[in-house]
Order: C-alpha cells, then sequence, then structure tokens
C-alpha cells in the first residue's frame, strides 16, 4: 500500500525524482504576496552577465509537486550555466496553482489565491536583486503548471513574453474570459495518449480534477490571439528513437503580432510526460516518454528566438 502511494504521489507531482537526482541548486527565497508566504527557488548561474539584463525563465511545477523537485527533472540549470539566464522555481499554494479550472479539491482555488498576482510581484523581487530584460521574461511548465502557464500568459501578457507549456491545456472554465492585452508565443507539447490530462479535452484525471479544451484548439485560441496565420505548417519529425513506440508532429502558426509564433508539438503515443526526459513513473500510470526531442532544450531555444520586441 505504501509503495502504491509512493507511485502515485510521483504521478499526481507530474514529475518523480529518484535517489541519483542531484541536491537543488537553486537557493530557496521567501516573498509576502497577498496576505502568505510565498515560497520560491532562484538559480543565479556564475555565467550571468553583469554588462546587460538577462532573460528569466519561471518553471511550475505540476499538482502536489514542488519547485526544489522540478528543478534536477527539467536540467534548466545546466542550460542557464551555458546560456547566462535566471530560473526560478516557485511553489503553489497547497501545492496546486491556480490555474482557472476553478476545482474545489485545490485549496488555491477555494482559497481564491491570486497566483497571477503573486507571479508579477516575484518577477519585481527577482529583479531588484538581479538585471531582469523584461522582454525576456518566460514561463513553462508541466501538468497543473503547464495549465497554470497558459492562464498566466493570458492574465499577465504584458511581461510574460513566451510560454512552454507541457501535458497541460487551456482551463474549460477560462475560455469565455481569455482576452490577452498583448500577444504572447506559445509552444505546446502534449502527448496524444495521456491518460490524466486527456489531448482532446475533457476531464483531467478522469474528471476529477476539473476540464481542459482540446489541444489543437488551444494551439489555435491563441493564434487568433496573436494574429497569427489561421491554417499551420505541419512537418513530421525524423524519429530519432525508434524504440520509443512514440512520433512527433510540428504544427506552426506564424506571421502573429509583434513577432507572435504559435508552435504545436504532438507527440503521438506520447503520454503524461516531460518529452527526452526521464519515465518517472510506470507507463500504465504515465504513458510513455518520447525520445524524439530534448523538451528543455527545444524550450529554451523558443525562448530565445521569442523576446517581445
Amino acid at each position: 500500500m505504501r509503495a502504491h502511494a509512493a507511485v502515485l504521489g510521483m504521478v499526481l507531482a507530474g514529475i518523480g525524482v529518484v535517489a541519483s537526482d542531484p541536491a537543488s541548486a537553486a537557493e530557496p527565497r521567501t516573498l509576502a504576496a497577498g496576505g502568505r508566504t510565498r515560497v520560491y527557488r532562484l538559480y543565479v548561474p556564475r555565467s550571468l552577465p553583469r554588462d546587460k539584463p538577462a532573460a528569466l525563465v519561471l518553471a511550475f511545477h505540476g499538482g502536489e509537486g514542488e519547485g526544489a523537485t522540478l528543478e534536477p527533472f527539467l536540467r534548466f540549470d545546466d542550460l542557464a550555466d551555458r546560456e547566462g539566464f535566471l530560473v526560478a522555481y516557485p511553489d503553489a499554494v497547497g501545492k496546486h496553482w491556480n490555474d482557472g479550472r476553478e476545482n474545489e479539491h485545490f485549496e488555491s482555488y477555494r482559497e481564491k489565491v491570486d497566483d497571477v498576482a503573486f507571479v508579477s510581484a516575484l518577477i519585481d523581487a527577482i529583479a531588484k536583486e538581479h538585471r531582469i530584460d523584461p522582454a525576456r521574461v518566460y514561463a513553462t511548465g508541466i501538468s497543473n503548471g503547464g495549465i497554470f502557464s497558459h492562464y498566466l500568459a493570458a492574465r499577465l501578457s504584458t511581461r510574460i513574453a513566451a510560454i512552454a507549456p507541457v501535458a497541460g491545456g487551456i482551463a474549460e472554465p477560462f475560455r469565455a474570459s481569455f482576452h490577452p492585452e498583448r500577444p504572447v508565443s506559445v509552444l505546446l507539447m502534449n502527448g496524444t495518449e495521456d491518460p490524466l490530462v486527456p489531448y482532446h479535452g475533457g476531464g483531467v484525471r478522469r474528471g476529477t480534477n476539473g476540464r481542459v479544451l482540446d489541444t489543437e484548439e488551444a494551439a489555435r485560441i491563441w493564434a487568433a490571439a496573436d494574429g497569427c496565420t489561421k491554417e499551420p505548417r505541419v512537418e513530421t519529425l525524423p524519429d530519432a528513437d525508434p524504440h520509443d513506440a512514440c512520433r512527433a508532429k510540428r504544427s506552426r502558426w506564424t506571421g502573429g503580432r509583434e513577432g507572435a509564433e504559435v508552435v504545436l508539438y504532438t507527440f503521438e503515443g506520447g503520454g503524461h510526460t516531460w518529452p527526452g526526459g526521464r519515465q518517472y513513473a510506470p507507463e500504465i500510470l504515465v504513458g510513455r516518454v518520447c525520445h524524439d526531442v530534448d523538451a528543455t532544450q527545444v524550450i529554451w531555444d523558443f525562448f530565445k528566438a521569442h523576446p517581445r520586441p
């Protein structure tokens, strides 16, 4: 029973951490926001430029997760060392982001936690310590963190240049009020065989955790909001790993206002996983990991190519 509970906890978190993972290298910090003391971790690479402002990547954990476990799983710190950008790993209230699903199971929703205001305050707090380029503030996340990335960007489009949600769609109740003020470039990564956040929309975790929109509809919604082309250019990517029973397809909507672009990576056969990452739980629970792309590298390359004008 205890072993089953441990695996379930990994699934709910959206990631798993094994004993061989390195300890978190980011520094723990606290921030007063919304009448609460919020916690986050900040990774500052030694290569952070001193003569110019740096990019900031905000990484949001999945449900029941926390920033400290997400950090070694995503491997953004290694990229930050090479590329010279900051990475923040915030913690949600009650381990769930208030992501627009209006889910009574989440403490953050029941307590009306304003996570958008928290993130805005977080950006300000980091900017007091380090020179942040306001044109290069980005957000990514998995599962609940991915769903929240959509919600955050639509509500804070004046400060977020681009997002890259993984295994997370737009919350269905949020659709009616989805009206970003400015264009936001969006990179979506979803598996067609995700057993927790369904690719074609519907109930999350079989209806127990709210609902999300169809993944391709979410991409079209962002493309329309950004003023991109109505029809995407679609291409099948090389099968880099013939043994993972997965193929990747990329759909691209271009020509958006302020240089915005929407890109959807569809992983046919992929599950509730981080492409190129670890199989953190059994396939029967979360589905397969696709290895045709390294999501962490692809996301950073997308961010680099899409600063705010």
